[in-house]
């Protein structure tokens, strides 16, 4: 599997406008970078995976005291197969390489649920119940240096 980055412009990224799992995301993705900015790695992605899009990957945001927030998500078909685990490993795998002291977190909706069996899976461990200003309560995990994933 690998992560395609999304460019910083919709012009720059025709061969996303034109794919029709990505209409609705590569716009979101985009406006998101008008707000909170370009700094690569810490953009959005497409994760693709026998020459086929399976999902979508992303830092909210660059680091800010030394944390980072991931976010990933798999398309519908490709679900319950692994690929929201791969797609995980790939981004701290990202994180570490780029900043090995990076404090990786990740938020889920507050019950047991696919997404945090993911985030259990690559070694990340539940914190408690936070406040986000966009989505509520919601459940904070961190992962944990010593479940480092293979870095390739």
């Amino acid at each position: 599997m690998e992560l395609l980055p999304i460019k910083m412009t919709l012009a720059e990224n025709r061969e996303f406008t034109m794919h029709p799992v990505c209409q609705e995301s590569i716009y979101m993705c985009v406006a998101f970078y008008e707000k909170a900015g370009f700094d690569p790695p810490w953009i959005g992605y497409y994760a693709r995976l026998d020459g086929k899009l399976v999902g979508s990957a992303a830092f909210k945001g660059k680091p800010h005291a030394g944390k980072v927030e991931i976010a990933y998500g798999t398309f519908p078909q490709y679900r319950y197969q692994g690929v929201g685990t791969e797609i995980c490993r790939l981004l701290v795998q990202l994180s570490l390489q780029t900043d090995p002291a990076i404090r990786i977190t990740a938020r889920t909706l507050p019950e047991n649920n696919e997404s945090g069996s993911i985030l259990r899976k690559n070694g990340f461990k539940l914190l408690g119940t936070i406040w986000d200003e966009e989505d509520g309560n919601v459940w904070e995990w961190e992962f944990t240096k010593s479940h480092t994933p293979h870095l390739e």
